[in-house]
């Protein structure tokens, strides 16, 4: 019932002027986002790697307006790879395109975004490449694919809410693409994505399954936590991780060729408890100012996750 709305919200300028202005927001936002700056986010993955758990670090923002704040955006992540090498830390970065601008010009993006693939390359580090709304998929193959021609360090999220993602899986995977899979965290219309939860669970656990086979053929690569294995089950849903450990029980998949991803305050209990039996485990850990977008799509993924926030509010 409050999915609709809060996805709603999340892209709406008022509310983002209502709900930052208070400071209760700010705050529990930090469960979910390790704070505004680069220090913060390094406090962070060092904290998590203390229990045996990677991170990837993402710099929020998305859809900027003009090609200064695409630019300044790389630099930052350029800077930011260069603060992961120092710190000697575990993590790659994650990357939205739209915060690289692609929704002014594609050429341009794609510029933007092989700088800082190039930099990542040269501190042998890794770049995701996220997956956002569906308008924004083609273009975010394509640039993908261009930069996976020269680059084998970048690797692109797959969203098992979508329709098409299953023939996307089948051509991407035919490239030895290094894919991620979640479930999809925008609103979409239902003549592109699957409207039923169970009908995506069941999506997610045949392409979670497809992945696995094609990580039976190649060697796990997570050299220093920097680079991660083949693929990325990116899910906090316990029935399809409890599948997922069936299934590499099944087929004999050692655990270090694959990993299990999360998100920074989501299911910590799960997040060790994996890192415990021995799986790879990373943790997606976003930090900056622009945390309002993403803090509403949490809320809009779990119920729980909205009385938090409410409770956090009544303290107040």
């Amino acid at each position: 019932m409050l999915r609709t709305p809060l996805l709603y919200l999340s892209n709406a300028g008022w509310s983002r002027q209502l709900i930052t202005h208070f400071g209760v927001a700010r705050r529990t936002a930090r469960r979910f986002v390790a704070g505004e700056t680069p220090d913060d986010a390094i406090a962070a993955i060092r904290a998590l790697n203390s229990q045996g758990i990677n991170a990837t670090l993402d710099h929020l923002g998305e859809s900027v307006t003009n090609q200064s704040e695409a630019t300044r955006a790389a630099d930052d992540y350029v800077h930011v790879l260069g603060r992961i090498h120092d710190a000697g830390v575990r993590a790659n970065v994650s990357v939205k395109l739209t915060q690289f601008g692609l929704d002014l010009d594609d050429e341009f993006c794609a510029r933007n975004a092989r700088r800082v693939v190039e930099e990542a390359r040269r501190l042998d580090n890794f770049v995701r490449i996220d997956m956002e709304d569906s308008q924004h998929t083609d273009r975010t193959i394509a640039v993908f694919r261009k930069l996976h021609q020269e680059f084998d360090n970048v690797g692109l999220v797959v969203q098992a809410y979508l329709y098409r993602t299953q023939s996307d899986v089948d051509a991407l995977l035919a490239e030895h693409a290094r894919l991620r899979l979640c479930k999809g965290a925008y609103k979409e219309p239902p003549d592109h994505a699957f409207p039923r939860k169970a009908d995506v669970d069941a999506n997610y656990l045949r392409l979670a399954k497809q992945l696995l086979a094609q990580a039976q053929s190649l060697p796990p690569a997570g050299e220093g936590g920097r680079v991660p294995p083949l693929p990325a089950i990116a899910t906090h849903d316990e029935r399809i991780i409890n599948a997922v450990e069936a299934e590499v029980a099944a087929t004999g998949l050692p655990r270090q060729y694959f990993e299990f991803q999360m998100l920074y305050g989501i299911r910590r209990d799960l997040q060790q408890r994996l890192a415990a039996a021995g799986y790879p485990v990373r943790v997606y850990v976003p930090y900056g100012t622009e945390w309002y977008p993403y803090f509403m799509r949490r809320l809009a993924e779990r119920p729980a996750n909205v009385w938090f926030f409410l409770s956090n509010v009544v303290k107040s």
